[in-house]
C-alpha cells in the first residue's frame, strides 16, 4: 500500500529547495564579482608600459607581429610584457640566465662532448693535437657569440632614459654587427642604422648599439634582428617613430651553397612617423647613404 503525502510536507521541502537554489546563486554572483574585481586590480597594478627597469623586453602575444596596413602601429595588446626582460626568449633562455657555475661547467662539458662527436663523424681525430682541446675552446667561443641570451635588456639600457624636449631625428649609423645565422649556424655581418624621434624622452646614444649588439648575439634571422631592434627601442622610449636598415654579407651564402661572394642583404623595419609620413622616411634614407 503507498503511503498518503503530506501536501504541507512537500511544500515546505519545495520552499527550502528553492531558498537553498537561491542561496546558491548569490554565491556563485558574488564569487564571479570578486574573480572580476581581482582581475581588474590585477590588471590595473600591472605596468601598461616599461617605465621600471623590469618592464623592458617584448614578445609577440600571439604569433609575429603583422604590419599588414600602411599606417598600422605596435599597440601594448600586440605585445606583453617578458617577467625576465630578455625580449623573446628561446625555450632554455630562462635557464641559461638562472644557471649556477655548476651548471654552467656542464653544459659546456655536454657542448664540448657534442663537438668531439662532430669531429669524427667528419673524419677527423678529436686526439690528435692540434684539434685536442677544440671540442673545448669551441663550447666556450659559442657561448660567447651567444652571451645575449643572458642580457636583460633592462641592464643593457640601464636607466639610459632621459627627459629631452628634443622632436627632430636621431640618427646612429654604421653600427658593426656579428651574429651566427641559425639555419646553417655561420656568421653573417654588416652594419645597422637605427633612427628614431622622440617624444619627450631621449636614450644614450650608447645605447642603440648595445641593443642592436644583444639581440645580434643569438641565434638570428637578419628579418628578425632588424625588426627586434626597432621593436625594443620603441618600447622603451616610446617615441614617435622608430627606423632601422641593416646590411649585411651571410657566409651561409658566400662560402656554401650558391657561393656568391660579395651579395648584400638589405632589410629595414619602419615603425611609427617612419611608416606613415614619406617625408620623414626619405629623411632617413638620404641621411644613411651618405
Amino acid at each position: 500500500m503507498s503511503t498518503p503525502v503530506d501536501a504541507s510536507h512537500v511544500a515546505d521541502s519545495l520552499q527550502r529547495l528553492q531558498v537553498q537554489q537561491e542561496q546558491s546563486a548569490s554565491r556563485n554572483q558574488e564569487t564571479g564579482a570578486e574573480i572580476v574585481i581581482r582581475e581588474s586590480q590585477s590588471s590595473a597594478s600591472a605596468p601598461r608600459s616599461p617605465i621600471s627597469r623590469d618592464g623592458y623586453g617584448f614578445r609577440s602575444a600571439a604569433g609575429p607581429i603583422s604590419d599588414a596596413h600602411p599606417g598600422s602601429h605596435l599597440t601594448q595588446e600586440l605585445l606583453v610584457p617578458d617577467p625576465n626582460g630578455l625580449g623573446w626568449p628561446a625555450k632554455s633562455t630562462v635557464s641559461r640566465l638562472n644557471a649556477t657555475p655548476e651548471e654552467k661547467a656542464a653544459r659546456e662539458k655536454k657542448m664540448a662532448a657534442a663537438v668531439r662527436t662532430i669531429l669524427e663523424c667528419i673524419g677527423e681525430d678529436p686526439n690528435r693535437e692540434g684539434l685536442l682541446r677544440t671540442p673545448d675552446r669551441y663550447a666556450q667561443a659559442i657561448m660567447w657569440m651567444t652571451r645575449g641570451y643572458e642580457e636583460r635588456l633592462a641592464d643593457v639600457i640601464n636607466d639610459a632614459v632621459f627627459a629631452e624636449d628634443h622632436d627632430e631625428m636621431v640618427l646612429v649609423r654604421d653600427i658593426d654587427i656579428s651574429s651566427l645565422c641559425e639555419h646553417h649556424l655561420v656568421p653573417f655581418t654588416g652594419k645597422i642604422a637605427i633612427a628614431y624621434i622622440p617624444n619627450r624622452l631621449v636614450l644614450g646614444l650608447s645605447k642603440l648599439a648595445r641593443i642592436a649588439e644583444t639581440f645580434s648575439r643569438r641565434l638570428q634571422v637578419q628579418e628578425r634582428l632588424t625588426k627586434q631592434i626597432a621593436i625594443a627601442v620603441q618600447e622603451a622610449i616610446k617615441p614617435r617613430g622608430v627606423a632601422v636598415v641593416m646590411e649585411a654579407t651571410h657566409l651561409c651564402m658566400t662560402m656554401r651553397g650558391v657561393q656568391k661572394p660579395g651579395s648584400i642583404t638589405v632589410t629595414s623595419c619602419m615603425l611609427g612617423c617612419f611608416r606613415t609620413q614619406q617625408k620623414t622616411r626619405e629623411e632617413f634614407l638620404t641621411l644613411i647613404k651618405h
